[in-house]
């Protein structure tokens, strides 16, 4: 090439939620069957779609203007529904022209960070969610800024931390909150929430909330949203269907924007969104027609919570098969279906091992082991050869913290003890070594 081609940015774009997935795959086809912890897909882990939900979708299907492209920002009659919803939880009000749809979160996140100013950052949790990390330190060309989520403290922010961060950092622009957070299942508590927002006013700075798990919680805690504690702040929350109807493979959220009209430079920040997907034409219209119908069925309330309550049930039975195991800080997940379990400190050494009894198996992890790489990930290579555990290592969300993250989607619950079962022997063997 006459010039070169990567910006300094893509360095920071990694996935290893999907990238361990080639490894567990050389794995497969040497014989050793693989339990999938690592991805957020309840439809992977065999979750069943009520009928009712697929009867909607099939009668949309059946209307040829379901084929067409829709209004760029979407759906009028879909974003006036979501727009209600937000406005009858009493805080912060918006009209259908404050909503725009994007094709899955994912898009949404790519965006957000593409079209702010390099120099400017939005700071993060850590662990931190690799889409939000990897795109925003790759807009900026830099390592992501984050603030602490402490697991000593049931994973809360550290808001002295994030304080202090935003007052001596003054290329931060806005603050970034995952609620319920992924990776670590916890729910943000309210007077949190409200303490963010006061940081965020004192320092002229934005809000974004990512709101995709909001209505999967469970064990009698509820999420608050972005728009019951902003007030007169400027934020955005994002939002999806992919992980509560669920329906991932619709690949359809949205951003809802908040007080636009309260500070210039961030109206026009919303307006590059909104030509941004103009430019685009429209996102998938399908699963916009269905949102309505769907979310305002008078069974989907009763469906959603009793999903809710299997996932808490979930929740406790792996807190019990891994609560107990001392060399590990354990917090039970109040929210989303996921929980990252954090190895005490001093605990992983190197030369630690699991007993890998194929010699081909054997041989490919050790073609994986390098003297570089985090503790961590030496662990959860181990965990994958010797039990066909897929997990993922924490210190791949941008956090220095050794430990791993799983999900909670396994629907036989006799299947999930075992899975757990299998993780807990292989921690105490592996520390035992």
């Amino acid at each position: 090439m006459r010039q070169s081609l990567l910006s300094e940015g893509a360095k920071e774009l990694s996935y290893e939620i999907r990238g361990i997935v080639k490894k567990a795959e050389l794995i497969q086809k040497l014989g050793q069957t693989i339990y999938w912890e690592n991805i957020g897909d309840p439809i992977q882990k065999n979750f069943p779609i009520p009928l009712w939900m697929k009867e909607i979708i099939t009668e949309l299907v059946q209307d040829d203007k379901s084929f067409s492209y829709c209004h760029s920002k979407g759906i009028l009659e879909t974003r006036e529904f979501l727009a209600n919803r937000t406005n009858e939880k009493g805080g912060v009000q918006i009209t259908p022209e404050d909503i725009l749809f994007f094709n899955g979160l994912g898009d949404a996140i790519a965006k957000l960070y593409q079209y702010i100013v390099p120099t400017s950052r939005i700071i993060g949790p850590s662990p931190a969610y690799s889409t939000h990390s990897s795109a925003e330190a790759a807009h900026a060309n830099h390592q992501p800024i984050t603030y602490k989520l402490d697991p000593e403290n049931h994973w809360y922010p550290d808001i002295n931390d994030l304080y202090n961060q935003v007052k001596y950092n003054p290329s931060i622009v806005g603050i970034l909150i995952i609620n319920p957070d992924n990776p670590t299942g916890m729910v943000y508590p309210y007077e949190t929430l409200v303490k963010m927002v006061e940081i965020a006013k004192e320092f002229k700075l934005f809000l974004v909330s990512d709101e995709i798990y909001q209505n999967i919680t469970y064990n009698g805690v509820k999420a608050h949203t972005l728009a019951e504690v902003i007030q007169d702040v400027p934020g955005i929350a994002m939002k999806g269907i992919s992980k509560e109807l669920p329906w991932p493979g619709s690949r359809c959220g949205w951003m809802e924007y908040y007080n636009r009209d309260k500070d210039v430079e961030f109206a026009r920040f919303c307006a590059a969104l909104d030509n941004a997907k103009m430019i685009e034409v429209c996102s998938t219209k399908l699963p916009q027609l269905a949102i309505p119908k769907i979310l305002s069925d008078p069974r989907y309330p009763s469906y959603r919570a009793f999903e809710n309550e299997k996932i808490g049930k979930r929740s406790q039975i792996i807190a019990k098969i891994l609560g107990s195991v001392p060399q590990l800080t354990f917090n039970t997940t109040n929210g989303a279906f996921y929980n990252t379990i954090i190895f005490r400190k001093g605990t992983l050494k190197k030369g630690q091992s699991l007993v890998i009894k194929d010699p081909k198996i054997k041989s490919l992890l050790e073609s994986w082991i390098n003297e570089t790489m985090p503790l961590d990930q030496s662990f959860v290579y181990y965990l994958l050869a010797a039990t066909g555990v897929c997990v993922v290592p924490i210190s791949s969300f941008c956090s220095d913290l050794e430990g791993f993250r799983v999900t909670i989607l396994e629907e036989d619950e006799n299947l999930l003890t075992e899975i757990f079962t299998k993780i807990k022997l292989a921690v105490e063997e592996y520390l035992a070594s």
